[in-house]
Order: structure tokens, then C-alpha cells, then sequence
């Protein structure tokens, strides 16, 4: 357990460090935003995806113009703790950037200089001058290295660069750049190197990956997990809405069927409370729809994160389900609370926890339909679409629309797969077979 909370804490500890580094700290707890949210600004935001990556598991990284929007300061700090993340922890970076700055240009390691479509020069940063120095090319004393290998190569900029004074200036092509590189030292060296067949004998056996994901199990959900309650407290105006929601609904509910007006024991009262029920179920169910918009929002951050392994499946959809057992408790527990004894269900104590119990289940497939629903139609409009044509067809082969015995035989496997049918029958059950419907009388009952 020591091991595990040192493990845990380190990480917090790594992801701190990168919020800081990245100039992130002071908008750590500010939403990314959206179309209709302002959030945070766009240098932020890429400074964001280039984090994001950074604290993932991969170990070879390749980031195009990541300086884009971002200030000499930041780049080059951003630059210098990827530096030293390559040599401490072995990672394997290829950065583009466009005209970085000369002490931004210092911390590469290695310089591969592109030019239509072609390699001019792969190799260490301090031979790269070396290099264009034996064409007669020269970098001014005070010119950027990185803006001169940009400049060197065009035709239009090359002149300015030639140094042998004692012989005329020719255009030196792109094609002859790169046939020199091949016999200049470096080229050489870089050739020997891959002529020679890798000994995979040599192999350490810490380099072979044997595990998919950077961190333990344990750490995997206890990461998920505190960003979902993270979550879960910023939708805090979601489940407080529905929390009122279900609680104004449960006041109309026992308005409507007031047990003053419904006798137990009559056969025309008894469609009654089945209705009250019926009701009940529609209400819990439907408190619920408003995890299908909440999954798809979050579907493409989490496909992502998926595909570039932060995390499997089961990480993300289990914290998700942990939390939003107190709140199916919570508006189960209102609604029972609130209409159980003032509709007047059967009194006895064991029923009305049997009947808090099975609105509790209910609740909780309703979020799981829903979660589903977005999962498969992953955008709005499919979503809303499938969704409508699953309720409908939950609703009217569910067994109250439609009783099971009217239903056509090639049509009631819908009976059986509709989830509403197995809510139904537990609750009307609950009620109808206490002691108080065993004797059931066909006359009306008395106003």
C-alpha cells in the first residue's frame, strides 16, 4: 500500500510539474471550453494537447509546430522539459518548429534539415554549420542558426551566405546538398550505422514493454475516478435541476392520485394505482435522459485518450457508474418518500423498501439505456434519433401500452428484451400482492 501511495503520489507530483512548466497552473481549474463556452485561450489550449501527450505513455512523440501562438519564453521552456524528459526517462522526440529561437535551437540534440521532399542534412546540432561551411556557405555571427539552414537552401536567399571569396558564387541545388551530405562524415557515419544488422541478442529486457498502460490497475480507476467526481461537482447545476425536477413531479404525482380518493380493494380502484404506478415508473425512468447529452459530449475526449492507451474502457465507464449510485439513491429515495404513503401503497414497511429497491434498479438502467444510446449513435442528431425509436419501442411492448397477451406472437420478443416490462412487474407486483388485494371486490366503491 506504501509502494501504491508513493506511486500515486508521484504522478500527482509529474502532472503538477508539467501544469507548471507549461504555464497551465494558472488556469488549471478552468474549463478547456467549447462553441458556446469562452474557456480557456488558444495558446492555452495547445499548450494543453502538447501536455496531454507528454504525461501519456508513448515513448516516441512527434509534434508539428507546437510553438504555434506561443510566446519565445514559453516555447523555449516547454522545449527544455522535453529536453530533459528525453534524457532521463529514454523518450524519443521529433519537434518542427517554425523559426525558434537561438537558444530554443540549442537544446535539439540532432538537427534533420527537410528541403523539397529531400534530407539535406540528419545528424548532431554541432556539425550541422561544419557541414554547409564545406559548400562555402557561412553562418553570420549574428544571424540565428535556425533562420540561416532555413534561408540556405533557397535560391533566392543563398547568394548572401557564400564565403570563399576567391571564387564566384554558383547556385548550389538541393540535389547536390544532399549528394554531399552522403560523403561528408556525418552521412557516413549515419550510413555505417544502419548498414549494420540490429542484434536483437543485445536487447536489455527492460526494454521489451510488458505492460500496456504506464500505471497499475488500482491507479488507472483511482485517476478516472477523481476526474469524474471532478466532473460530477462542475455538472453540479445538472443533478440539482434533475434533483428539483423529481421532486416537483413527485408533489404533482400524489396531488393527482391522493389515497382519499382511492380505496384499496376495489377492482376500478385498482387501475388506479396501477396508473400511479405506472406514472412512478415513467418519472425515475425518464429523470435519466440527460446522461445521453452528457456521454456524447465526452465521447471524443474519451476515444482519444482510449486509442493513445491513458486508460481501457472499463477505467473510464466504472468511476462513471460508482457515482451515480448515491444519486439514483437520492431520487429514488424522494420519490418514495414523497408519494409512497400519501397515494397510499400497501403500508407495510417490507413493501416499501422492496418498492425503493426496484425504483432504485430501474433508475439505474435508465442511466446505462442512455449511456448506451450516445455510445452507439456517438453524435446528437443519431443519438436523439435512436433514442426515440428505443423508447418507443420500450414503451409500447414494455406490457401497459399494450398488455402482453395482446401482443402478436411474432412481436413478443419486445416484451421480453424491453427493460420497462421487468421494472413494471417488480413494482406492480410490490403492491398487488399484498394482503389487501386478496380479496377483490367489483363494486364501485363509495365517495
Amino acid at each position: 500500500m506504501k509502494a501504491t501511495a508513493m506511486a500515486g503520489q508521484n504522478t500527482s507530483l509529474v502532472s503538477d510539474y508539467v501544469l507548471k512548466i507549461l504555464g497551465l497552473d494558472i488556469c488549471s481549474d478552468i474549463m478547456v471550453g467549447d462553441d458556446m463556452r469562452r474557456g480557456i485561450s488558444g495558446g492555452q489550449k495547445k499548450r494543453v494537447t502538447t501536455g496531454e501527450m507528454l504525461v501519456g505513455p508513448a515513448k516516441a512523440l512527434f509534434m508539428d509546430e507546437i510553438s504555434t501562438g506561443l510566446d519565445s519564453s514559453t516555447t523555449f521552456q516547454i522545449v527544455r522539459f522535453m529536453k530533459q524528459m528525453v534524457h532521463i526517462m529514454d523518450v524519443t522526440m521529433v519537434i518542427s518548429l517554425l523559426q525558434p529561437a537561438p537558444e530554443t535551437y540549442d537544446l535539439f540534440d540532432d538537427i534533420i534539415l527537410l528541403s523539397e521532399g529531400k534530407i539535406v542534412y540528419q545528424g548532431p546540432r554541432e556539425h550541422v554549420l561544419e557541414f554547409f561551411e564545406s559548400l562555402g556557405f557561412k553562418c553570420p555571427e549574428r544571424k540565428g542558426i535556425a533562420d540561416f539552414l532555413q534561408e540556405v537552401t533557397s535560391k533566392k536567399d543563398q547568394q548572401q551566405y557564400w564565403c570563399r571569396e576567391n571564387e564566384p558564387y554558383h547556385y548550389v541545388s538541393v540535389s547536390k546538398f544532399v549528394e554531399h551530405f552522403n560523403s561528408f562524415h556525418v552521412g557516413q557515419k549515419l550510413d555505417d550505422e544502419l548498414r549494420i544488422p540490429y542484434d536483437k541478442t543485445r536487447i536489455h529486457p527492460a526494454a521489451l514493454v510488458k505492460e500496456k498502460y504506464g500505471i497499475s490497475n488500482w491507479e488507472l480507476f483511482n485517476a478516472c475516478f477523481a476526474r469524474e467526481w471532478l466532473l460530477t461537482k462542475r455538472n453540479s447545476f445538472v443533478y440539482i435541476f434533475k434533483t428539483t425536477q423529481i421532486t416537483i413531479m413527485s408533489v404533482i404525482a400524489f396531488t393527482v392520485f391522493f389515497r382519499t380518493k382511492m380505496k384499496a380493494g376495489h377492482i376500478s380502484n385498482g387501475t388506479k394505482f396501477y396508473g400511479a404506478l405506472f406514472f412512478s415508473l415513467i418519472n425515475v425512468m425518464f429523470n435519466g435522459m440527460a446522461e445521453l447529452a452528457l456521454t456524447i459530449f465526452r465521447l471524443p475526449v474519451f476515444f482519444k485518450q482510449r486509442d493513445f492507451l491513458f486508460y481501457p474502457a472499463w477505467a473510464f465507464a466504472l468511476p462513471i457508474w460508482v457515482l451515480r449510485i448515491p444519486l439514483s439513491l437520492l431520487e429514488s429515495g424522494i420519490w418514495i418518500l414523497l408519494t409512497y404513503y400519501t397515494i397510499g401503497f400497501a403500508p407495510s414497511a417490507s413493501r416499501f423498501f422492496r418498492q425503493f429497491l426496484a425504483f432504485f434498479g430501474i433508475h439505474q438502467m435508465a442511466l446505462s439505456l442512455f449511456r448506451f444510446i450516445a455510445a452507439v449513435g456517438r453524435t446528437q442528431v443519431v443519438a436523439n434519433t435512436l433514442g426515440t425509436f428505443t423508447l418507443l419501442v420500450v414503451f409500447v411492448l414494455g406490457g401497459f401500452v399494450v398488455a402482453k397477451d395482446d401482443i402478436k406472437s411474432w412481436m413478443i420478443w419486445g416484451y421480453y428484451i424491453s427493460p420497462m416490462s421487468y421494472g413494471q412487474n417488480a413494482i406492480v407486483i410490490t403492491e398487488f400482492l399484498d394482503k389487501r388485494w386478496s380479496t377483490v371486490s367489483h363494486l364501485t366503491p363509495p365517495q
